[in-house]
């Protein structure tokens, strides 16, 4: 489906680091509950040491199946064609932990995930990706599933400051998402990797002052082909504060 268009795998090689308070855009429903990480994508596909071309294989065993029964897998229905917004049913994403799932379904080109409920684990790798993942209660997702399978090309407006999901600037629902994820992404602050190396400085600070051994492996310099000797050292300031307690 959304695998083929240039311009999304460029932008998802290079993840906007902005806030997110409004995803709009049209909607694709894959219907059916407990749909695991290995449904979204199979495990044989999750070996690779980068996510480069895991968009090719988004539901794959699920596309085949419905290519063998003669029927057509939302993700290759050409309808839904640049879809952003993915509806699902219940306990979307369980399974394993694997950041691999989301990566395939973000650079597919999804931006935000509406569900009935969703595993945890799945939604904290979203939403370090910068993908809010949103719930809904039966009858709503009910209701915006028929919306999109009536028009392909309604666009559906997920609101974070609001809390709800909009179809066409007309009918509004209420969706729920925890604060701590919610507060991440509206400020823009979901990537971890980004603040770690915007903090650089204060960690190490933190580090010259922690109070425990900080142990190295250095060689005598003399045989590179001898194992490294281990020297502990205690950093100044932690050595001064057990000089200055006495024991």
């Amino acid at each position: 489906m959304r695998a083929n268009c240039p311009s999304q795998r460029k932008r998802m090689s290079s993840v906007e680091i902005s806030p997110r308070r409004r995803i709009r855009g049209r909607g694709v429903a894959v219907v059916g509950d407990d749909i695991d990480t290995d449904r979204i994508l199979p495990a044989r596909f999750a070996t690779t040491l980068t996510f480069e071309g895991l968009e090719k294989h988004a539901f794959a065993d699920d596309r085949r199946q419905c290519a063998r029964s003669g029927t057509v897998h939302p993700f290759d229905d050409s309808r839904y064609a640049g879809a952003e917004i993915l509806l699902v049913g219940r306990n979307f994403g369980c399974g394993s932990a694997r950041e691999h799932a989301p990566q395939a379904l973000i650079r597919s080109g999804i931006r935000a995930v509406v569900a009935i409920s969703a595993a945890g684990a799945f939604r904290e790798n979203c939403t370090a990706l910068g993908v809010p993942v949103v719930t809904a209660d039966a009858q709503v997702m009910a209701t915006l599933t028929a919306a999109i399978l009536r028009s392909p090309v309604a666009e559906l407006t997920v609101d974070l400051e609001e809390r709800c999901i909009a179809v066409s600037d007309d009918a509004s629902f209420a969706v729920d998402i925890p604060d701590r994820q919610r507060s991440r992404l509206m400020a823009g602050r979901w990537d971890t990797l980004v603040e770690l190396s915007e903090a650089v400085d204060k960690i190490r600070l933190v580090a010259e002052q922690l109070p425990y051994r900080v142990q190295t492996f250095v060689r005598d310099g003399k045989d590179d082909s001898a194992p490294p000797v281990v020297r502990r050292e205690v950093p100044r300031s932690a050595l001064q504060r057990h000089e200055d307690s006495g024991v």
